[in-house]
């Protein structure tokens, strides 16, 4: 179980509450900073949009970005007041937050996978499916696949994986990875097969040592994958500078759905879209981004309740859950929904 001391302890441990505190003043009349957490994947592009194109500027916010591994590693310097916003996972780790009172909230959607775009697919060694040792996904059976951090919505949709193809997670064996590690473990060897994000998983698709088996829309779709993650601090103490970075959010968001066109970066934004994700992140190769399967994102923002739902409930069947928690108690969408009041829903094209 991860409870609320577990978690401070690992932040502690780690080191992030020291290396987030500002030098000084962050709250000034002439310049207002607001700290991000990212994980250096695809669905970070919200963040990176908005910084690029200077809408957080037209706002009159000065965004600063702090990578970390998981959604969960953000929770504590989030409720502490030493990061401001995030995006991540809605994973065991934000729930166990909650049931013991640390104070983090979803306020709108970052990245699912609707049909088409299955951005976190599953991958096969090349080798592996050359030699016929992998035909269909019954062939998993005995293999080690690697995921993401332990009680992550990528657990669930492997799962699901398992579950459609008539076997269990006793018929496998599973890796906890970073996503930017799972290129180099099924370049050497060391696992088998992963699902894994973009552009991770166009990377690995490049270099040879992975094939593309299908995305995940294609068994578990319409997952809410990624979620903007606010503190509860900056939403109570705050609430004006949240609004100017929902509004600079969102019209980040519709620029990136822009970019998309039939499951591909092939929009009217993808070129400008391409570039800047190519220079923020680790994966610099514009092809990738072509050939890859994005993410999803509503232009609303508005989140899948019943996904988290159902993803929450695996959670609890898996005993990784503390207390009785629920997705309202980790949601809060009224700033989502003031600004949209202001601004007008989405009325162009969803790609």
């Amino acid at each position: 179980m991860i409870g609320a001391q577990r978690i401070l302890a690992a932040a502690l441990a780690a080191g992030l509450l020291a290396a987030l505190a500002p030098s000084g003043s962050v709250r000034g009349a002439d310049a207002v900073t607001v700290r991000v957490g990212v994980l250096n994947v695809g669905s970070d592009a919200p963040f990176l949009i908005a910084d690029k194109k200077g809408y957080f500027k037209d706002e009159g916010l000065n965004v600063t970005f702090t990578t970390f591994a998981s959604a969960g590693d953000m929770v504590v310097p989030l409720s502490s007041g030493q990061l401001d916003a995030g995006g991540g996972a809605p994973a065991v780790g934000i729930y166990n937050a909650a049931a013991h009172g640390i104070d983090v909230k979803v306020v709108a959607d970052r990245a699912s996978d609707t049909p088409g775009y299955g951005f976190d697919p599953l991958l096969v060694r090349t080798d592996l499916v050359k030699s016929g040792r992998y035909k269909t996904p019954k062939d998993l059976k005995g293999m080690t696949i690697a995921g993401n951090q332990p009680g992550s919505v990528s657990t669930v949709a492997l799962f699901e994986l398992l579950k459609k193809y008539g076997l269990t997670f006793n018929d496998v064996k599973r890796v906890n990875l970073d996503y930017p590690d799972h290129v180099a473990a099924l370049e050497n060897g060391r696992v088998d097969a992963s699902i894994t994000t973009e552009p991770q998983a166009s990377q690995a698709v490049l270099s040879g040592s992975a094939t593309r088996i299908m995305g995940d829309d294609a068994w578990y779709p319409n997952q809410e994958i990624s979620v903007l993650i606010f503190g509860g601090a900056f939403i109570r103490e705050h609430r004006d500078l949240a609004r100017k970075f929902i509004r600079a959010y969102l019209r980040a968001v519709r620029y990136y759905v822009g970019a998309l066109h039939d499951g591909h970066f092939a929009g009217p934004n993808a070129a400008d879209v391409i570039s800047i994700l190519s220079a923020a992140t680790n994966v610099k190769d514009p092809v990738a981004y072509k050939n890859m399967t994005p993410g999803s994102i509503d232009p609303d923002g508005k989140l899948n309740l019943a996904s988290m739902r159902k993803d929450l409930q695996y959670f609890k069947d898996q005993g990784l859950i503390d207390g009785n928690v629920k997705v309202e108690d980790i949601v809060d969408e009224s700033i989502l929904n003031d600004v949209l009041k202001e601004i007008g829903r989405y009325k162009g094209s969803r790609g």
